[in-house]
């Protein structure tokens, strides 16, 4: 597949002005005023998709945004890769810290600019960029299934009950994803685990009003004073979680997986410098990438109550609230986690307060064999556009419809992203480098070229 290089050559001005007629629809899911430039991006990538080669597109409704199907099938015989994207993007507040215009993309320092540059038109245009590639070549042996959804960012609440209705539909033998980073520009790894996630509420109530601090303090129990004792209960010095059989069924990191983290490039000193920390701290026995990235954590993610305003208030509260999350491994079900740690809170919780617990969402974790042919035929098309092979890299976010797909379609994801730290995705000034964007391109036509020969 030595043309490749070539055919993004001379193809690259026309692919960037197709790419940056996605970027312009702001496509904001959590806004209900773009409503209709979700329905416009849809029929963008029905027409791009129609453009690459596919043999069908549908734009099919959900629970909420319409959801892009497109196919071509090549041989009834052939395996079959479904890809997976979001064309949905985050908001883009505060627009005073943009250098440029947000929906208005500009190529500075060989770089995109824009959001959703690389989260997630960017990446999904790649996919869509190898896959035309070969359909014009006549060098696709694989089938091909698209499935764009438009509430990735908003947590994909309608896309579990569309793959339930359209399994048929869906059938593939792997789901091949761009949505993921890279260690570094010159460090390609591929994604074999995602972190599952667990978010409540909480609400502690302690007298029917808030009540003079000299007159009831040290008489009745302070809601705040309550909440974070609660809180602090969660964690032990050793930064183990404290919820009743919380760790049943996580499984350690196997000493080969192990050794393959120890030869990522790390340095502690820049990483405390970058977050501005004198010392980190974390799960006794694991070092800082086992932590944030193979182990579970607990996060408190907000907390308020009482008097917040200018000056002083002598107030004793009624109530204090808190936001509080885990991210989860492997073998962690994130439903069990939720009822664990409501049923430990209310068993700890003292009588002078009342405890609400409320979930409000969460998602299981996800894991890649490194065995799996699939992954292996993503490795060697990385080591073709690269130059060398990636490493294997679990991550510590979470994207829950990929363990959602393993549930309702039986089957795995290759987690093949292009992303970098430096791309500042969700942040003002997102970008995506040109030379992500031109060896993704040739990474994935060569999976494609690798998973056909299995």
């Amino acid at each position: 597949m030595s043309n490749i290089k070539n055919y993004i050559k001379e193809n690259e001005e026309r692919m960037l002005e197709e790419l940056f007629s996605l970027i312009r629809i702001p496509s904001i899911s959590a806004k209900p005023e773009h409503h209709q430039d979700m329905i416009a991006c849809a029929e963008k990538w029905k027409k791009l998709l129609l453009q690459a080669g596919v043999d069908k597109v549908d734009i099919m409704p959900s629970a909420g945004n319409p959801i892009v199907y497109a196919e071509k099938m090549v041989n009834p015989k052939a395996k079959t890769v479904l890809v997976y994207g979001h064309y949905d993007v985050m908001p883009a507040e505060p627009f005073e810290l943009w250098k440029s215009d947000p929906f208005e993309p500009e190529i500075r320092d060989g770089h995109i600019w824009a959001r959703g540059a690389d989260d997630d038109k960017g990446q999904s245009f790649i996919q869509a960029k190898a896959f035309e590639y070969l359909v014009k070549n006549n060098l696709l042996k694989n089938n091909v299934k698209f499935i764009l959804e438009g509430e990735e960012e908003i947590g994909s609440p309608s896309l579990e009950d569309f793959c339930k209705e359209h399994k048929e539909l869906l059938k593939s033998d792997i789901i091949l994803v761009s949505d993921t980073s890279m260690l570094s520009a010159d460090l390609p790894s591929l994604t074999t685990g995602l972190r599952g996630l667990a978010y409540w509420d909480l609400e502690v109530t302690g007298p029917n009003r808030d009540l003079h601090s000299g007159h009831f303090g040290g008489a009745v129990a302070n809601p705040i004073n309550v909440l974070c004792s609660l809180i602090d209960q969660m964690v032990d010095e050793d930064g183990r979680i404290t919820i009743p059989s919380f760790y049943d069924g996580v499984l350690d990191i196997p000493a080969k997986e192990r050794e393959m983290i120890a030869q990522i490039p790390f340095d502690e000193k820049k990483y405390k410098a970058a977050i501005d920390v004198e010392e980190l701290f974390g799960e006794k026995g694991y070092n800082t990438i086992e932590r944030n990235s193979c182990r579970p954590s607990f996060d408190v993610c907000g907390i308020w109550g009482g008097y917040t305003g200018e000056g002083s208030k002598t107030v004793l509260p009624s109530k204090a609230y808190a936001k509080v999350s885990t991210r989860l491994v492997p073998n962690q079900d994130y439903r069990v986690i939720s009822r664990l740690f409501e049923e430990h809170i209310q068993k700890i919780a003292p009588k002078y307060v009342k405890v609400k617990v409320h979930t409000t969402h969460g998602g299981q974790g996800y894991g890649c064999p490194i065995d799996l042919p699939a992954y292996l035929a993503a490795e060697r098309g990385f080591e073709k556009a690269f130059g060398k092979k990636p490493l294997p890299v679990r991550r510590g976010g979470s994207i829950p419809i990929i363990s959602t797909f393993e549930e309702v379609l039986g089957v795995k994801t290759i987690l093949m992203g292009f992303g970098l730290e430096s791309n500042a995705i969700h942040s003002p000034n997102e970008n995506f480098p040109l030379e992500m964007f031109r060896k993704g391109i040739e990474a994935v036509a060569e999976f494609h070229n690798e998973f056909a020969k299995l």
